[in-house]
């Protein structure tokens, strides 16, 4: 009997296969120039990137969640205040938050978007309250005119979470251009990958830019001259030579995402006991594509989750416990029940393979594990009723 394909969530050695000549020469190209930390390399970078996305400056960093800490520190946001933001996300949404002395307030999703519910964010909204920081989460861009216009309303500052976004649009405008801040992460499973960790912020507006500059160096606007206590985060230069040889590819690559999820929408469409994200989203940029499974607590997930992984099928999920539930957040007073689209996400999403080099094999054995795991799941159930 024939071995079934072994599918990864992501396989980065497919992305090298065919961009290792032109990184070996790059990356080459840093080691014998003997200039490791900023110089031309960095500075080519982030006007590169700054052009990709639409605005006036980009300051790199070393990650996405220090992009965040960076990108609120140079807003002023700080002890005393709140920021606005979602549960459903990677945790250091909220972290970045808290690392700057602020509190996260967090407002529940949407159901199909699974983004943070403008809707509910006014109500939220108190004297403290200082920023918003919406996520594009999975690489679904917010709507950013709805989400400008309400921080405009209230005179509150808005930092973009793009971490999963390189590459995504809202109306025809990139993420990361439309706030007074844009963080991204190169995370190397990122739609832009770096061969380790880096970021940066985009903005438009040179003192923040300037200021979150200066932060990123120990706050040092001038050689060894400090004006404010700052970090050590600074995107090293082999990093920057590995995006930049990335970065002219990062359209086709995230047109081979939305290809994908368009392959899986056909194929996955008609299965029942599983609800797909919405396919027809101009500007999605596909970071992750995460189908639900309903059921009774994350029970259903789990078992289909299983199945898949007994056939060389690997999932991920995005995320199990919502930043709320987290304990270092307990002290918050969210308790069970609080965010309930957030928690009931929690126990049904399942990210399935996702990446540019993904193949129709691979694709076609996910499709058909899927619907068989589900099969075996409804299946399950009616030997339970019939058995009680």
């Amino acid at each position: 009997m024939d071995q079934p394909v072994i599918v990864p969530p992501f396989d980065l050695a497919r992305q090298l296969d065919a961009l290792g000549p032109e990184l070996d020469q790059a990356v080459l190209k840093v080691l014998h120039s003997g200039q490791y930390i900023g110089g031309p390399v960095v500075a080519e970078f982030e006007r590169a990137f700054a052009q990709t996305v639409g605005t006036a400056h980009v300051v790199s960093c070393n990650s996405g969640t220090d992009a965040l800490i960076l990108a609120l520190r140079a807003l002023d946001v700080g002890p005393g205040h709140e920021v606005i933001t979602t549960s459903f996300s990677f945790f250091a949404t909220a972290e970045a938050i808290s690392a700057v002395g602020a509190r996260p307030v967090f407002v529940d999703v949407d159901p199909s978007t699974y983004l943070l519910d403008l809707d509910r964010v006014e109500a939220a909204i108190s004297p403290h309250t200082r920023a918003l920081l919406p996520v594009h989460l999975f690489g679904y861009p917010l709507d950013m005119e709805r989400c400008m216009a309400l921080a405009q309303r209230h005179g509150l500052k808005v930092v973009e979470d793009c971490a999963q976004a390189a590459g995504s649009h809202w109306a025809g405008r990139p993420v990361g251009s439309w706030g007074h801040a844009g963080c991204f992460s190169f995370f190397p499973t990122k739609n832009l990958g770096a061969a380790g960790d880096g970021g940066c912020i985009t903005t438009n507006d040179p003192q923040l830019a300037q200021r979150m500059g200066e932060l990123a160096v120990h706050g040092m606007a001038e050689r060894y001259v400090h004006t404010a206590l700052g970090y050590n985060s600074r995107l090293d230069a082999l990093q920057a030579a590995v995006l930049l040889v990335k970065l002219p590819h990062l359209q086709s690559l995230v047109r081979a995402r939305q290809h994908q999820a368009m392959a899986y929408g056909q194929g996955l469409g008609h299965l029942g006991g599983l609800v797909l994200p919405p396919l027809q989203v101009p500007g999605h940029s596909w970071n992750q594509f995460v189908v639900r499974i309903p059921g009774a607590k994350s029970h259903s997930r789990n078992q289909v989750q299983k199945s898949l992984q007994q056939q060389g099928i690997n999932t991920i999920i995005y995320y199990p416990t919502p930043i709320h539930r987290q304990p270092a957040y307990q002290d918050l007073g969210y308790g069970p029940g609080s965010l309930p689209v957030t928690e009931g996400l929690a126990h049904e999403v399942l990210s399935l393979p996702m990446f540019p080099e993904l193949t129709v094999t691979q694709q076609q054995q996910v499709i058909r594990g899927l619907g068989g795991a589900l099969q075996e799941r409804i299946t399950s159930y009616a030997h339970l009723e019939s058995n009680p």
